[in-house]
């Protein structure tokens, strides 16, 4: 199984990964992008544990990605059925990360990131904006930016459909679709075509 993972992890993250699964075997899948999630860990009808991990991410969010799910595993033999994202595979996730947290793992300035989205977790990297931009910056270029990067007023392609970027509510942007006028909401790590 290390050899499927190993291609996709930092090299000296693979002996602890390997240690991990070891410990608590599940069946592993390399799937194809998923636009809504990085990974997921399910038990199927006839008692099978799976962890699924998207094929496009970097090295890094990679590994964060797989520690997330095997947390997500350890948490539901530990406790069976939990909120998914609850105290239990907090610390779960907390404690499985710890030993990862190392400039030989991850390059330094990811490491105070990490550290500080570790002291509370949530269900998404992506809900730590500081974080997903640090992990954005070993990803292949793209050409595409993030909302919160462009100019109030901004045009940009999204979807195939054109929008202007309005103001920001909490956490998110109101975005007028050009077409239709109607306002969506957009997390502010989405990554947009701006529009010149």
């Amino acid at each position: 199984m290390i050899k499927l993972l190993s291609k996709y992890l930092p090299e000296k993250s693979v002996p602890l990964v390997q240690d991990i699964i070891e410990k608590y075997p599940a069946q592993f899948k390399i799937v194809k992008n998923r636009k809504t999630k990085h990974g997921d860990f399910k038990k199927t009808k006839d008692h099978r544990l799976i962890i699924t991990i998207n094929n496009n991410l970097n090295k890094y969010q990679f590994l964060l990605t797989l520690i997330h799910e095997i947390a997500h595993l350890v948490t539901y033999r530990e406790f069976g059925r939990v909120k998914p994202h609850g105290t239990e595979w907090k610390q779960n996730f907390q404690h499985l990360m710890l030993p990862f947290l190392n400039p030989d793992i991850f390059p330094s300035k990811l490491l105070p990131f990490l550290a500080n989205y570790l002291k509370n977790p949530k269900a998404s990297t992506g809900s730590d904006v500081n974080l997903t931009y640090a992990l954005k910056q070993f990803d292949e270029k793209s050409g595409k930016s993030f909302i919160f990067e462009l100019e109030h007023g901004s045009l940009f392609l999204y979807n195939n459909q054109t929008y202007q970027k309005g103001n920001k509510r909490r956490t998110r942007f109101e975005c007028t679709q050009i077409a239709t006028k109607k306002i969506y909401l957009f997390n502010q790590n989405a990554e947009v075509n701006l529009l010149k």
